[in-house]
């Protein structure tokens, strides 16, 4: 069975740096490309940043520049470095992967708080 956690979440200041790690268990098949999607409760989830299988990236605009994506395929493990921390970056962060041969999975969810 696949699964997928996320760790990495925490308190930081504002201006600050955190990495978030998704560690994938199992094997997936059909794989498309590796995100990571955020929530603010009463809102709506949120892609912040993926990289296809190819290695091509993608930023919402109000993490560019700021969150790098990268992943280790040795590890089966992708992260999501986030620096220059903003109050407004507080969420739930969520690692998904989604594929051709079934639903994307999900990660549990890790918290950011990002405090002024």
């Amino acid at each position: 069975q696949v699964q997928l956690v996320e760790s990495g979440g925490d308190v930081v200041q504002a201006g600050g740096s955190l990495r978030l790690s998704c560690a994938a268990s199992g094997d997936i098949v059909g794989i498309i490309a590796r995100g990571w999607y955020r929530q603010v409760i009463g809102q709506e989830r949120e892609l912040v940043a993926a990289i296809t299988n190819g290695g091509s990236p993608y930023y919402a605009d109000s993490v560019k520049g700021r969150f790098i994506i990268s992943g280790d395929n040795a590890k089966n493990t992708f992260y999501l470095q986030m620096n220059n921390l903003r109050p407004e970056d507080t969420a739930i962060y969520y690692c998904t992967i989604p594929r051709t041969t079934g639903p994307s999975y999900w990660g549990q969810g890790t918290q950011v708080t990002v405090s002024s």
